[in-house]
Formats: structure tokens, C-alpha cells, sequence
């Protein structure tokens, strides 16, 4: 197991040099195409897990590769891609929660690049896998939990971010990370509490 974390953060280490040193050239656009086919099938696990919806999850993915699209040349670097990706996303997910996204005008027509043909693969290839797989109790026990609580639960224990990161990705200010850090790791016990009592009255654990 420590050796497999080990080689997974070695490719996400891999990743992040990668992407940096095509952005260090000013190509955004591969970049941004790589940051989708390296984080791309992750994220979309995520939203899928956030959302609870396909349909929903799938769309707020085409905004969240828009948006990072759109920002990569602006990207200022501190944090890594992968965190800001999840910070993309989550933001993506909440505005079409609440019907937003499909109103907001884009600056580029993003449909026509080239790279929207990368995020259309990415999307197809990775959500017939998520469709097939089957839920997990622990998974239906998760759906249960406030949406907070259960992207919290996604970032720290399926996606191993850092609590700074995981702060950033639910839109802690700077300023506040190291505050808003201790409060996170508190919650997080006491949404691993509350899963486990639900666990165990519908009889999981």
C-alpha cells in the first residue's frame, strides 16, 4: 500500500512539473490539455460524488474544464494545478446546483478549441467506468452527509489533498488557511463519528 501512495504521488509530482514547465513556454493550451488528462478522471469522480447526479456531475465538469481553460494563463501558481483543478470544479458543481451556469457568457468560445475535444474524451472514457461501477455502503452512507461534509470526506480519504489544500479547494481565504485548517481536521472527526453511528443503526459496520 505505501508503496503504491508513494508511486502515486510520484505522478502527480511527475504531472505538476510537467505542466509548469509547458506553461513556463506560454502554451496554455497544453497546459491545460495535459492538467485535463492527467487530473481530468479524478476530478470528474469527484463531482460525481459531490453531485449525486450523473447528468449534473457531467455538466459541471464542461464548465470546470472551460473555466480552467480560461484561467490557465492567469494561473499564479500558489497551489498546485490538481488543488486549484478541485477548487475549479467544486465552484462549477455549486453554480449549476444553483442553475447558474448555464447563464454565465464566456469570454472565448471554448466548444470550437481544441482542447474541449480533450475534456469531451476525458469525460466519455471516465463516466462509463463510474457508471458501471457499483456504490460501495460506504459510498450510500456518504450521500446522506451535507455536501461539505462530503466533499471534506471525498478530498481528505479518496483524494489524500493536504488540509491547506483541501481549505483552498472550499474557498478559505488565504489569509485564513491556518485557522480554517484546525477546523476542517475537527470536523472531519466529527463527520467520521457521524458516519459511523449511521453505519452501524443500518448495520454496515
Amino acid at each position: 500500500m505505501k508503496t503504491l501512495e508513494r508511486s502515486t504521488q510520484a505522478r502527480r509530482l511527475e504531472a505538476e512539473s510537467q505542466i509548469r514547465t509547458i506553461w513556463a513556454t506560454g502554451d496554455f493550451s497544453g497546459a491545460t490539455t495535459l492538467a485535463l488528462r492527467s487530473y481530468g478522471p479524478e476530478v470528474l469522480g469527484f463531482l460525481v460524488a459531490l453531485n449525486k447526479d450523473y447528468d449534473d456531475a457531467e455538466q459541471a465538469f464542461s464548465h470546470f474544464a472551460e473555466r480552467l481553460w480560461q484561467g490557465m494563463q492567469r494561473f499564479e501558481w500558489n497551489c498546485s494545478v490538481r488543488t486549484w483543478s478541485y477548487l475549479l470544479a467544486r465552484n462549477a458543481a455549486a453554480d449549476v446546483h444553483r442553475g447558474e451556469a448555464k447563464h454565465q457568457r464566456h469570454r472565448a468560445p471554448f466548444s470550437d478549441d481544441p482542447i474541449s475535444k480533450v475534456a469531451e474524451a476525458v469525460r466519455t472514457a471516465t463516466i462509463s467506468l463510474l457508471r458501471t461501477d457499483s456504490r460501495t455502503a460506504f459510498a450510500r452512507l456518504r450521500d446522506e452527509l451535507p455536501d461539505e461534509d462530503r466533499a471534506l470526506l471525498v478530498l481528505r480519504v479518496d483524494r489524500d489533498l493536504e488540509w491547506r489544500d483541501i481549505a483552498r479547494v472550499l474557498g478559505v481565504e488565504e489569509s485564513a488557511i491556518d485557522r480554517e485548517t484546525a477546523r476542517l481536521r475537527k470536523r472531519f472527526q466529527v463527520v467520521k463519528e457521524r458516519l459511523r453511528i449511521l453505519g452501524k443503526a443500518r448495520g454496515v459496520i
